[in-house]
């Protein structure tokens, strides 16, 4: 295929155009290659905002390691709990001094079996009047816990204290408290009945 010379009509033409454009690149100011080219100084950003402190960009941090565990524990969770009963007789119970009325001990139960057994006995401890019960539930077994999640211990530990937030038992429990170390300690529960109307 022949290559098609432009005529002079067209150079003119071309000569106009591209007397009115701007050169990218002009002549005497070549861009010196990525390599020559110093890379710019950041400029030091200060910022303040109403709940972060001030920094600078670029600065080390001054906060200490806080740690992995977003959950409180459940000991945390359920002494946390407000106190909903008499402040005299709560301080009592939690230093020990009253003692349970009734106990029923959890250990060695599935959670199928646990959770109908611990509803007959609450509401049955509140039918015949009673005000603190114990439910032992022990701390869980130790395993192995080799994988990146962790695996709670204590499965009957954990769910018990939601159990009593339920119904039907959230209705006669006022509260809930982890039981003084004579009672059982972390492994058991002191389950503060409402008053039988």
């Amino acid at each position: 295929m022949k290559r098609k010379r432009l005529s002079e009509e067209d150079k003119a033409l071309w000569k106009k155009v591209s007397e009115t454009a701007e050169p990218l690149h002009p002549p005497g100011a070549r861009p010196k290659p990525p390599s020559e080219r110093p890379l710019p100084m950041p400029k030091p950003v200060t910022v303040e905002h109403s709940k972060i402190a001030p920094f600078q960009l670029g600065a080390k941090s001054k906060v200490s390691d806080i740690g992995h565990d977003l959950m409180p524990s459940i000991s945390e969770r359920v002494g946390g709990q407000p106190v909903q009963m008499d402040k005299k007789a709560y301080g009592r119970m939690t230093r020990g001094k009253l003692k349970p009325e009734g106990r029923i001990d959890l250990h060695g139960m599935t959670l199928e079996q646990a959770h109908p057994a611990l509803i007959g006995f609450v509401t049955r401890s509140y039918a015949e009047g009673k005000r603190l019960v114990l439910v032992i539930t022990g701390k869980g077994k130790s395993k192995r816990d080799d994988g990146p999640i962790p695996v709670r211990r204590g499965v009957l530990k954990h769910q018990v204290p939601q159990w009593l937030q339920m119904a039907p038992l959230r209705s006669v429990v006022l509260q809930v408290r982890e039981a003084h170390l004579k009672h059982g300690g972390s492994g058991a529960y002191y389950v503060y009945l409402r008053r039988t109307r």
